[in-house]
């Protein structure tokens, strides 16, 4: 199966609406242009389509959006890959770590919060450590991040 980037969202204030686009600029240090994290800690969320695939047998209403995620990607694994890089387009993001579902996801579909609980379900967040472009289509890997001159 080929990796690649199936969806992306920017979120326009916190706990606010999630609008699908087709391209984002992801910038070192700083996270994607024109989302409400940009600058945050958590500069970038990303999901699985495989697992959200399986969520929507148990939750049919459940749609990825919902996640509230940055990125979905198909094809890559990310349970216990933080301290790796995804490389999606031309950008690298270091994953720190799991994302933690919240109550958020009961407000968008009850029972959502409970179905992404286990094992990296709810996805990875990470920092940009390279920017550049990220498309839709854009193939997506995983590997030890390389260091990025100062």
């Amino acid at each position: 199966m080929n990796s690649r980037v199936e969806a992306i969202w920017k979120k326009r204030s916190h706990r606010g609406v999630m609008d699908s686009v087709e391209q984002v600029r992801a910038v070192a240090d700083e996270g994607l242009e024109g989302d409400a994290n940009f600058g945050a800690t958590r500069h970038v969320t990303v999901i699985e389509k495989e697992i959200f695939d399986r969520i929507k047998e148990l939750l049919p209403n459940a749609e990825p959006r919902m996640r509230r995620a940055n990125i979905m990607v198909s094809g890559i694994q990310l349970e216990k890959m933080g301290g790796h890089a995804l490389i999606v387009g031309e950008a690298q993001i270091l994953l720190r770590g799991e994302t933690r579902p919240c109550e958020l996801m009961d407000e968008q579909c009850q029972g959502l919060r409970d179905a992404l609980d286990p094992d990296w379900y709810g996805g990875a967040h990470g920092v940009v450590i390279k920017g550049g472009l990220i498309r839709v289509g854009d193939p997506a890997s995983i590997e030890v991040p390389t260091p990025v001159p100062s």
